[in-house]
């Protein structure tokens, strides 16, 4: 594995970040994901964290992930971010098929990358806080686990954090903001293949929400008060509907917030770090 540029991504001398490295197919074409550990491995296995990017479903790459897990790595963690097919490659449930397969394909390899395949958590932001949302609470249904390869091995993961990811489409327009979420162009239209309000089925099919049961992983919801692309109601829809079945969840509200404004600082990354060390076993 060829390690990536210091100078680049500013990795730390503890950490070792690997690129490019393949873990199934999206369709026709190899899907792959970049891999940040500690440069000296633990005695024990590692827990993994899995960064799921944002952009809408329809931009937005795994190159963004590597500064978020960084923190991780330095600490013991396995961090990997993935890649997915966008929306103008495939239509939804083939960004979620994607994310299983990077579950499934580091599970299958545990022991060659001397990971805890017991305990993995996903974090994802906007479109990629969704599609952890739905890693975390579908991992009993079938349909949505594709054939991008390792399909006898299980998807479930066991924490989520999800930072300010769409829960239920068809309220997302309740609150006025920047986008029209029910035109046939909007980011959430142009996932499922046509116009939500008009694809309704479809559109509960995507939505986190409809999948929610007592089995479904610990959350740590964060959102911004300002965010006027994906709005509040959309967390809250979630932080109540996992409430309503005792899932454990912790919800922050980032006062002045907007969409993804706010959001790094020491404080949030201590709070996010507590979360994971609390369900995936390990202590920093």
């Amino acid at each position: 594995m060829v390690q990536a540029s210091k100078q680049t991504l500013n990795v730390p001398a503890n950490v070792i970040c690997c690129p490019d490295i393949e873990f199934g197919k999206g369709g026709q074409r190899p899907l792959r994901m970049n891999i940040v550990r500690p440069r000296i491995l633990p005695e024990s296995p590692m827990p993994i964290l899995i960064w799921i990017h944002g952009g809408g479903w329809c931009n937005g790459d795994k190159e963004e992930g590597i500064q978020h897990l960084i923190p991780f790595a330095s600490n013991g963690y396995f961090g990997a971010s993935i890649e997915y097919r966008l929306s103008h490659e495939a239509i939804f449930p083939a960004q979620l098929e994607d994310c299983k397969c990077a579950i499934r394909f580091l599970r299958a390899h545990a022991n060659r990358f001397h990971l805890d395949a017991d305990h993995i958590g996903a974090w994802g932001v906007s479109a990629g806080g969704h599609l952890a949302a739905l890693l975390g609470t579908t991992h009993h249904v079938r349909e949505l686990e594709g054939e991008g390869g390792w399909e006898n091995i299980s998807s479930r993961i066991q924490a989520v954090c999800d930072w300010f990811g769409p829960t239920d489409f068809l309220k997302m327009n309740q609150f006025p903001g920047e986008i029209d979420h029910d035109a046939a162009d909007s980011p959430e239209s142009m996932l499922i293949g046509g116009p939500i309000q008009e694809n309704k089925k479809k559109a509960a099919q995507a939505n986190p929400i409809t999948y929610i049961s007592e089995e479904t992983a610990p959350f740590l919801i964060m959102h911004g008060d300002d965010d006027l692309l994906v709005p509040l109601n959309q967390s809250q829809l979630l932080f109540a509907a996992l409430k309503k079945v005792n899932v454990e969840v912790n919800f922050e509200i980032i006062a002045g917030g907007g969409h993804g404004k706010h959001f790094k600082s020491p404080e949030r990354l201590e709070q996010i770090k507590r979360f994971f060390n609390t369900h995936l076993c390990h202590q920093i």
